[in-house]
C-alpha cells in the first residue's frame, strides 16, 4: 500500500505499518564509534539515520540513502542485524534495521 504526500510517497505493509529502514554505521571494523544524528522532533535526543522505505526500494538501499539524506556519509552494508517492529515509537511503524 501507498500513500502520498507532497515531495513523498509513504509505503506500507500488509498489516498497515509504515515501512521504514535505519543504518547503524561504524567507522572503522573495530566497531568503536558509532554515527549518530540530531532528531529533527526532539533536537536533544540522539538517533540512528532512519526514514521512510519508498516504492520498491530495498531495506539496504533505503539505509544506506537514509544515511546519505542525513548526515551526508557513504559507505558500504555490512551484516544484518535484525528487523525489529516499534510501534510505540513511530506510531504504527515497523522499522526494519541493517547495518
Amino acid at each position: 500500500m501507498m500513500k502520498f504526500k507532497p515531495n513523498q510517497t509513504r509505503t506500507y505493509d500488509r498489516e498497515g505499518f509504515k515501512k521504514r529502514a535505519a543504518c547503524l554505521c561504524f567507522r572503522s571494523e573495530r566497531e568503536d564509534e558509532v554515527l549518530l544524528v540530531s532528531s529533527s522532533r526532539y533536537p536533544d535526543q540522539w538517533i540512528v539515520p532512519c526514514g521512510g522505505m519508498e516504492p520498491e526500494e530495498e531495506p539496504g538501499g533505503a539505509a544506506v540513502r537514509e544515511v546519505y539524506e542525513e548526515a551526508g556519509v557513504k559507505g558500504k552494508l555490512g551484516r544484518l542485524l535484525g528487523i525489529f517492529e516499534v510501534s510505540y515509537l513511530f506510531k504504527n511503524s515497523c522499522m526494519s534495521t541493517v547495518n
